[in-house]
Formats: structure tokens, C-alpha cells, sequence
């Protein structure tokens, strides 16, 4: 954790959705005037695509079958941990882009699937943000969790998370319901191990439930809507949240727990502005006391 250059990391397996949840902090950070830097959590994948399978068909010869993005053998996690401490040092490190598809390689020049080259974050970088599948991640040998000032996991029921992933592996990729299947199954180990347990790191956890069956989700035709969900959302410190605050600002929320209020799905766009937005300006204001933000609190406010 770095007062003077912050980093906040959104954690959440594939399908989870944290890619909604970065789209919230980039209009945060855009009406706030705040200037982050992003890193996505792909680029620091240890093989590239075609990389990637060769190994898992050596690692299922060996008889390993569970070889898979989730687990940090095919990550580059002591880099990534690098990224951060250097980040929170300094305010500088450096990374790269994963090509997912045909746009992304008209603004990185390399095919889908390859990894652009690494280059220096922004010198004018005021905020790190990560988004990916390891930015809470704690093991024997590194602590990516305690480099982070705000952390975020983004944490859907199982099913839905599987029906998220099936729909948009089936409609944007093109697999097969048995290569769908065969992935779920192959992530499952690192999943228990090195997912899950990052949402007991996370400040604030956001936990979309659907109100409509999703028993079998290798069946559903579509993914239940915000309107069909609820979202709990779960703070590990509690000290300071102004529930009543909250619960009236957004219509049909309610207290379940000490630390969790449930909220519409429609209305998480919502939720998230009214609790992130001061959290993100008491990062910045304690940057600029400690002389890391470039601008004053007073003139981000003036320039939002």
C-alpha cells in the first residue's frame, strides 16, 4: 500500500464481470480528473495463446489436467507483484498489453492471442488500476493484496458466473458447450485455491444474485438481467459507511448484515458511484498531502 502513489485493484474470476465494474472507475475517474493508468491482468498471462495450449497439452500428458489461467505456474504473478511495489515506490514500472481480438490489433500492432511489447506506465500516472484475475492474490512466496489502497472483488453466484461465461465464450469465441465444460472443470483446483480466497482480502465485494432459476446454467438462454438480480455488497470495514445514507438514496435497499447492504440489480451503477467516488477522492487527498498527486483535491473538484 503506497499513500503517494495509489493502486486499487478489481478482482473476479472470468465471466464475473469486472470488466462493467473498470467501466464505472473510468467514469469515476474521468468526471473526477483523475489521471490512471490500467493494467489488465491478461498481460501478465506467462504464455500467449497459442503458448498456452501447447503447455496444457504437455501438462496433460503428465497427467496434470488442471493446468489453467487461475493458478500462478501460468502467470507472471512475481512480476505483477513487482509492477505494484515498484508503482507504490516510485510511481513508475511497466507493462503490456494480451490481444484478445481484431480491434485490439489495430491499436497494438500484433495479432489476437500475442502480447504487445512492455512499455513504461504514464511518468503523469496519478492512480495504478488493475482489473484481472489475481489482484488480491496471496500465497506462500508473494502478497499482491497488501500493495493495493482499494481493493474490489467482484464475486457473482457460481451458476451465474458460469452462465455469464458460457454466453459470452459461445457467442464472442465460438466454443463448443464440452470446451466450455472442459474449462470450468480443468479451473476448478486454482479457482478453490487462488480465487476464492482473495475475496476475504478485498475492502468491498460485490455479489450479484439472480432472482430467476439458473439451476442448470449450460441451459439458459440468456443471462438473467440486472433487473432479474439483487447485489449484496459486503464491506469488510464497516467503520465510516453511512448506510442510512445509502439505503435512502437507493430505492429498495435494505441492511442484511452489520456490513452488507442489499441492493436492485438495476441500480449498481448506482450503488457504486455513491460509495467509490469520496473512497477515490480520500485516496487522491491523501496522495497530494503526501506529494504524490499532481493536482490539489480543490482542482480536480474544479476541473470535474
Amino acid at each position: 500500500m503506497s499513500v503517494k502513489h495509489p493502486i486499487i485493484s478489481v478482482t473476479g474470476s472470468s465471466g464475473a464481470g469486472t470488466t462493467s465494474v473498470k467501466k464505472t472507475f473510468q467514469r469515476i475517474f474521468n468526471r473526477e480528473g483523475v489521471n490512471a493508468s490500467f493494467i489488465d491482468g491478461d498481460a501478465f498471462h506467462r504464455y500467449d495463446r497459442a503458448g498456452m495450449k501447447r503447455v496444457m497439452a504437455e501438462e496433460a500428458e503428465k497427467g496434470n489436467n488442471h493446468f489453467s489461467h487461475f493458478g500462478p505456474q501460468a502467470n507472471l504473478l512475481e512480476e505483477l507483484e513487482t509492477v505494484f511495489r515498484d508503482f507504490g515506490e516510485t510511481g513508475t514500472g511497466k507493462t503490456r498489453h494480451y490481444v484478445h481480438d481484431d480491434e485490439e490489433e489495430k491499436l497494438y500492432g500484433t495479432p489476437p492471442g500475442t502480447f504487445s511489447n512492455w512499455e513504461d506506465i504514464d511518468p503523469e500516472t496519478e492512480l495504478l488500476f488493475y482489473e484481472g484475475l489475481h489482484g488480491a492474490v496471496v500465497t506462500d512466496s508473494l502478497n499482491l493484496a497488501q500493495h493495493c489502497d482499494l481493493k474490489i472483488g467482484v464475486v457473482p453466484v457460481v451458476n451465474l458466473e458460469w452462465i455469464q461465461k458460457i454466453h459470452r465464450d459461445k457467442m464472442d469465441r465460438g466454443y463448443s458447450r464440452e470446451a466450455i465444460k472442459d474449462t470450468i472443470l480443468r479451473r476448478m483446483p486454482d479457482y478453490l485455491d487462488y480465487i476464492c480466497p482473495q475475496f476475504s482480502q478485498t475492502d468491498i465485494n460485490f455479489q450479484r444474485i439472480p432472482t430467476v432459476d439458473t439451476s442448470n446454467a449450460f441451459i439458459a438462454r440468456w443471462i438473467p438481467t440486472p433487473d432479474e438480480s439483487m447485489v449484496v455488497i459486503r464491506f469488510a470495514r464497516p467503520r465510516g459507511i453511512d448506510f442510512p445514507y445509502l439505503t435512502s438514496m437507493i430505492h429498495d435497499s435494505f441492511m442484511s448484515r452489520a456490513n452488507s447492504i442489499v441492493i436492485p440489480g438495476s441500480k449498481l451503477d448506482l450503488a457504486m458511484q455513491l460509495i467509490l467516488t469520496p473512497m477515490i477522492m480520500q485516496i487522491m487527498e491523501r496522495s497530494r498531502r503526501a506529494g504524490g498527486s499532481r493536482k490539489s483535491l480543490q482542482a480536480v473538484q474544479k476541473s470535474a
